[in-house]
């Protein structure tokens, strides 16, 4: 499976589990660690939390295994981190803060729609 695929693959996921303005940012232009962001928001910890397992139970069923997680335990986001693909899964108040799209701005978005 192609990069770009696998990063649609997990946004598309994200978006039939009920996500929140879900989107792919590829960043292969401007960053050396990844090449795509899959951004979603949850609208609960225990929405945000099985998330965060369908992503990575799907990943794996296309033998792609995780590499990192970060910011379990109620911290309000999830990041996956799959090599190529970064999954980031936030509560609304994170997703905020953290605003990806905005520091990413210069870099292509692909909104996924509900």
């Amino acid at each position: 499976m192609e990069i770009k695929e696998l990063a649609m693959l997990g946004a598309n996921l994200l978006n039939q589990k009920k996500a929140l303005d879900v989107n792919v940012i590829e960043i292969s232009t401007k960053a050396s660690f990844a090449d795509y962001f899959v951004n979603a928001t949850a609208s609960s910890q225990r929405q945000l939390e099985a998330l965060a397992d369908d992503v990575e139970d799907r990943f794996y069923e296309e033998g792609i295994e995780i590499k990192n997680i970060e910011g379990k335990n109620n911290a309000g986001w999830i990041l996956l981190d799959f090599g190529d693909v970064i999954v980031n899964i936030f509560n609304q108040d994170m997703r905020e803060r953290y605003n990806l799209e905005k520091i990413w701005g210069d870099c292509p978005i692909i909104q996924i729609e509900e």
